[in-house]
């Protein structure tokens, strides 16, 4: 059969718009694949820095438990022991995970918030959770369930949070969370410490702190724990 010269002009405008089709479908599956395996490289990467803050044990004495996140771990340090909780005096452990806040969906790593690993940690002497920079997209809903979460984990324990610091790539958003959290943390009669007024020395991510940042942080948190009681 002889195609009409209409269809035939069809065929020939419809074939290379095709094979664009399916060249650009078939970039996009590559694109998806690499996030993929960048997403697990980045999840992996945080699991291997978590366990090996983990294993680090600074100071002696009291035990002092840092529930937190990627300061806490010191993410972007050349040595993660130099976090900012080896400041603390006592024997100082360190759960932390970096991206992790209050919210389960803080981190895009599935559900690693503070809640779900103060279930999972081993608990000594004062737990100090810090964080809330990682929440900063997060709605008040999110951080008031993940916030009652974390208070039903660490029934028993000696608790007190410390707040976000007003790293400059998130600033915008620290008063929202740093009130919230001072709230919640009354409601729940536990102390609150803010670090908002806090000028900290950051890396150039500016969200990160720098060696000097950790050791300045470290020692206000130290000097506001001491203020309460706390430590000692």
């Amino acid at each position: 059969m002889i195609l009409p010269v209409t269809a035939r002009l069809d065929l020939r405008y419809a074939v290379p718009a095709l094979l664009a089709v399916l060249a650009m479908a078939a970039v996009l599956t590559v694109q998806l694949v690499e996030r993929a395996g960048a997403g697990m490289s980045y999840c992996a990467r945080h699991n291997v820095q978590a366990a090996q803050r983990a294993e680090l044990v600074t100071g002696s004495g009291t035990p002092v438990t840092v529930v937190g996140d990627s300061w806490s771990v010191g993410l972007g340090l050349d040595r993660l022991a130099g976090s900012w909780p080896s400041r603390l005096p006592g024997r100082v452990t360190v759960a932390g995970f970096s991206g992790s806040g209050f919210s389960r969906t803080a981190s895009p790593c599935g559900d690693e918030s503070f809640g779900t690993r103060a279930l999972e940690a081993p608990l000594e002497g004062l737990v100090v959770v810090e964080g809330g920079l990682n929440d900063f997209d997060r709605s008040s809903t999110a951080i008031t369930l993940g916030f009652a979460r974390l208070m039903q984990s660490l029934e028993g324990h000696r608790v007190v949070v410390v707040g976000p610091a007003a790293a400059p790539s998130r600033a915008h958003a620290v008063p929202r969370v740093d009130r919230l959290l001072a709230r919640l943390a009354a409601d729940s009669g536990v102390p609150y410490v803010a670090t908002s007024d806090l000028r900290l020395p950051y890396l150039h991510d500016r969200l990160h702190l720098t060696p000097e940042g950790h050791e300045i942080f470290g020692d206000a948190v130290a000097g506001r724990l001491g203020d309460l009681g706390l430590l000692g």
